[in-house]
């Protein structure tokens, strides 16, 4: 049974040992959580042990190979789900409340930085139904400024080809006149598929595009994304000091929106002169 209980660091002489429980590693955000967590677990003295698995059978099985290590606890990485595997004591960094806050600011603060470029059709996307803090905070402040979320896409994966595909259909099925003018997606990749999508459909499409997770490739040339950037390094660390039973010297993580070009409209001056969003010329 899974329980969120301080993990028991007594009864050996050996460092501790930390599963590191993830989904397949395909997000970038993913990544860098992993490498911050596994970072400041080592910095405690902890010893950390990836743990790539699915679902809970998966998860099971690891966790029996993984006897011999005597594991003290699970931390999950964001997109890692577990509902009832073993009695370790388990860490969800997605359901942390500073990350739960932080994901709420980036919907409306992307929400902000659209709006001021006076788009008036909005969607989002996601890769899984239903609501999370992010597509909550981006909705809420639309419907603030008296807007609302004229599309919600669906991608069938986590990954850039998911993007694509959500976003080659959603483009297919809807005449011009009635599409979405930015959209913010809930992932980096999926932005990336979504932004390719775009330039290959052609048309005069015409759409502004922000991400989640700040990637190095967002950075790039080839993308210009606009994308949320969390301060992963004192979130997962509040998080990790509570959940060893440590006090958090760190104040609350706040993340920040990189700005670029891709949540730009059709004329954006300077570097960008014919245009800023995510078709590119």
């Amino acid at each position: 049974m899974i329980t969120s209980s301080t993990p028991d660091f007594t009864g050996s002489a050996l460092p501790p040992v930390i599963g590191v429980v993830a989904s397949p590693l395909l997000n970038p955000y993913q990544q860098k959580v992993l490498d911050e967590v596994s970072r400041q677990l080592n910095e405690r003295g902890v010893i950390t042990v990836l743990l790539s698995a699915g679902n809970d059978e998966e998860l099971t099985v690891l966790i029996r190979q993984a006897a011999p290590l005597a594991l003290r606890g699970l931390l999950l990485l964001p997109g890692s789900r577990v509902t009832d595997s073993c009695d370790l004591s388990v860490l969800e960094i997605d359901a942390e409340p500073e990350l739960q806050a932080d994901a709420l600011r980036a919907g409306k603060v992307t929400a902000e930085s659209l709006l001021a470029q006076e788009h008036q059709r909005f969607g989002f996307m996601q890769s899984q139904p239903g609501e999370s803090a992010q597509k909550q905070g981006y909705t809420t402040t639309l419907q603030a400024a008296g807007r609302a979320l004229n599309a919600e896409l669906l991608a069938e994966g986590a990954d850039r080809e998911g993007g694509y595909q959500a976003m080659m259909h959603y483009l297919k099925k809807t005449r011009a006149s009635e599409r979405i003018q930015a959209l913010f997606c809930e992932s980096d990749l999926l932005a990336f598929g979504a932004m390719q999508a775009i330039r290959d459909f052609g048309q005069g499409a015409h759409l502004a595009v922000a991400g989640f997770g700040d990637s190095e490739e967002a950075r790039s040339s080839t993308w210009h994304l606009t994308s949320w950037s969390p301060d992963i390094r004192q979130i997962t660390g509040n998080a990790i000091d509570r959940w060893l039973g440590q006090q958090a010297e760190n104040s609350p993580g706040e993340g920040q929106l990189k700005q670029r070009h891709s949540h730009f409209g059709k004329i954006v001056p300077g570097e960008m002169s014919a245009c800023g969003c995510a078709f590119r010329h």
